[in-house]
């Protein structure tokens, strides 16, 4: 499973604690960088690639395929996706077909359908969420620790490969 999300320096807010009648003060910086995180999920083994770039465009999807064959040389690499432009472009395709990786395309808007998506939900609300962003590149680091500190079967878990009702194990 392949896909990406954006780390944005306004952190996620889910929820916060103080006293009542006081108003709680989030700290934001005003500022509207962001990085993009590229992930890709093995989801037999857990295994996770992650690369974080400053641009999602074409060129930093095709990076990111080179990335993929490298780190599963010699596998027979089966990646679902979304149907994102940088994923659907010609040279993107035709790219992935050079590198021996077969792409399947997920039907339009099932985000459900994708295990990385539901990871990057987990990284968010558990590895970003509430939390000061002192840089956006703490922020993107953050993000991978969070799931590099996963064990594989946790990553599967919170992919919701693991849940019996996974749509590829049927």
């Amino acid at each position: 499973m392949l896909d990406e999300t954006f780390i944005l320096e306004t952190p996620p807010l889910t929820s916060c604690y103080c006293r009542i009648g006081e108003q709680r003060r989030v700290p934001i910086t005003g500022n509207r960088n962001k990085r993009v995180l590229h992930g890709a999920l093995n989801i037999c083994s857990g295994d996770t690639l992650l690369w974080v770039s400053k641009e999602w465009n074409q060129e930093a999807h095709q990076v990111f395929l080179h990335q993929i064959r490298s780190h599963w040389r010699g596998w027979h690499i089966l990646l679902f996706e979304d149907r994102a432009k940088q994923h659907t472009a010609y040279a993107s395709r035709d790219l992935a077909t050079d590198l021996n990786i077969q792409l399947r395309l997920l039907p339009k808007a099932t985000p459900e359908l994708n295990a990385m998506d539901h990871l990057w939900r987990h990284t968010k609300r558990e590895g970003l969420a509430n939390q000061r962003t002192i840089s956006i590149e703490q922020s993107s680091q953050a993000a991978c620790q969070y799931i590099w500190d996963l064990s594989p079967a946790e990553r599967l878990q919170k992919a919701g490969v693991l849940s019996g009702k996974f749509w590829l194990t049927k």
